[in-house]
């Protein structure tokens, strides 16, 4: 018998059949993958002295901040992006304005540092939630949250990932798939740049650079419908397929109650850079956990926390011995959230 999870699945199937136009639909639900690959996880380029470089900006406004933050780890030259092409992977989860998705004026930034930094093309793409493709699509939800205008004045092109193929990555470290479908254009670009946002999940307890990954996989391998008793396992599992070479976090507003969608918010007026997705997530966990609002944050320990933990079984970042910290920025609030960080973190 089909469980109740199934047939709601099979119900917003259906719904997202008759709501899309008939090619994309039979290429993103019942087409096989275009082809098999095998994972990408490229060195971290942002380390000093055997220790994964995370750098915290804040009080500058945002594109003081962003050249902040990526200068405290050495800045885009160790990316070696001349001549490259790259995609940038905000998150555009639904239509509502940030902290529920990327801030477009941190998306504006960095796609206007790629192209200092010598990239020959930039993209941004993404793909948002089930629920929210049922009734729209990737491009209209960035055109209702300006992201879409941010990215194309600063010369990117906009990607919806349903619009395209998708392509399979065998995972045999996991523990609860064996194979991750991910959007082609993972393997189309030269770089691949995480911009997230710092927001806390009732699902997977919150979602930073690990969690954002999930937007490039197809809408048949959500964690609910694998298996929702390990949603945050899955998150980190999911990010063996391909590892973005930067990850550089919106924290500009974080969400610190609830979410995705909607939750209490603060303007935490800070950003995040790394090539280590374990070192940032720690840290925009401290920022979250500063707050102290969400029980599934604030009652544990920031290294006990399930994405992390599975994370750093998988190799995928850290461990918090060969992470260092280095921040940068001005006033009482930014330097309350840091030390806060850091003590959480143990950073």
């Amino acid at each position: 018998m089909l469980t109740r999870r199934w047939m709601l699945f099979l119900l917003a199937l259906l719904t997202f059949v008759l709501s899309l136009g008939r090619r994309r639909a039979l290429a993103m639900l019942f087409a096989g993958p275009k082809r098999k690959e095998e994972p990408h996880r490229p060195a971290n380029p942002f380390h000093r002295n055997g220790r994964n470089l995370v750098g915290i900006a804040g009080g500058g406004g945002v594109e003081a901040d962003v050249r902040q933050a990526l200068d405290l780890i050495g800045g885009l030259g160790p990316l070696d992006l001349a001549g490259k092409t790259v995609l940038v992977k905000p998150n555009v989860v639904s239509g509502k304005p940030p902290p529920s998705t990327t801030n477009p004026e941190v998306v504006r930034v960095v796609v206007k540092l790629l192209y200092e930094a010598g990239a020959r093309k930039v993209y941004v793409g993404d793909m948002s939630a089930m629920v929210t493709l049922v009734t729209s699509s990737t491009l209209r939800l960035m055109e209702k949250t300006g992201l879409r205008r941010a990215a194309e004045e600063a010369g990117a092109e906009v990607i919806g990932f349903e619009d395209h193929d998708w392509i399979e990555v065998a995972v045999p470290e996991a523990r609860y798939l064996d194979k991750v479908l991910v959007t082609e254009w993972l393997y189309r670009v030269d770089a691949v740049v995480n911009v997230p946002v710092i927001k806390t999940h009732r699902s997977a307890s919150y979602s930073i650079c690990l969690k954002n990954f999930i937007g490039c996989t197809h809408l048949r391998q959500r964690p609910y419908l694998i298996d929702s008793d390990h949603w945050e396992e899955l998150v980190a599992e999911f990010n063996l397929a391909y590892r973005p070479q930067l990850h550089i976090v919106d924290g500009t507003v974080s969400m610190i109650e609830g979410g995705p969608w909607d939750g209490p918010s603060s303007r935490t007026g800070l950003i995040i850079a790394s090539g280590d997705p374990v070192a940032a997530d720690a840290l925009g966990l401290g920022i979250i956990k500063a707050h102290g609002r969400w029980e599934m944050v604030t009652a544990k320990e920031i290294w006990d926390q399930k994405q992390l933990h599975r994370a750093l079984e998988l190799g995928l970042g850290g461990p918090r011995e060969k992470i260092r910290l280095l921040s940068r920025g001005d006033g009482a609030e930014f330097t309350r959230l840091l030390d806060a960080a850091r003590r959480f973190s143990g950073l």
